[in-house]
């Protein structure tokens, strides 16, 4: 799934592959310090991070700023990732982190850093080579084409 996609003559840039290792190492370096210092305030940091990236796609993510930033030097039109694959992604991660946040304000840490733990397990397996997030990405878009028979269109970001 790291290719530039392109779908009825509309042009999909993708997300460049140092970038997304980048979100992925975040999620996983931001979830391991919360939890080695028992700050469910970190896991706040993150959510807000990754939510703002959901709704507004890279314009709105921090992440890819500073990723673009970083990267500037190096060649990043190589490989790149789908953006509606990253966003997918993101919303996952966006989802058990507010679960958390949810966890923590009720009261039930442990769920809460539960919650956060499997985000971070997914960035490690992520970074390891095996995206849990495509994954499931995937078997959405072949159920979704099962059911409808349409596949998702490069403007349902």
């Amino acid at each position: 799934m790291s290719t530039t996609s392109s779908t009825k003559g509309i042009s999909c840039e993708g997300i460049p592959i140092p970038i997304v290792k980048l979100n992925r190492s975040v999620l996983l370096a931001g979830v391991a310090t919360a939890i080695s210092f028992q700050q469910p305030l970190v896991i706040t940091a993150l959510f807000l991070i990754i939510l703002s990236a959901v709704l507004f796609g890279r314009k709105g993510s921090l992440i890819f700023f500073i990723g673009s930033r970083l990267f500037a030097q190096q060649n990043l039109n190589s490989a790149t990732e789908d953006p509606r694959l990253m966003r997918f992604n993101n919303s996952i991660a966006a989802l058990l982190l507010g679960s958390a946040q949810i966890a923590f304000l009720s009261g039930a840490p442990l769920v809460g850093w539960i919650f956060s733990g499997i985000v971070a397990i997914a960035a490690t397996v992520a970074l390891a080579g095996f995206c849990f997030g495509c994954f499931l990405f995937y078997q959405f878009n072949l159920q979704r084409f099962k059911l409808f028979g349409k596949p998702m269109q490069a403007n349902e970001q």
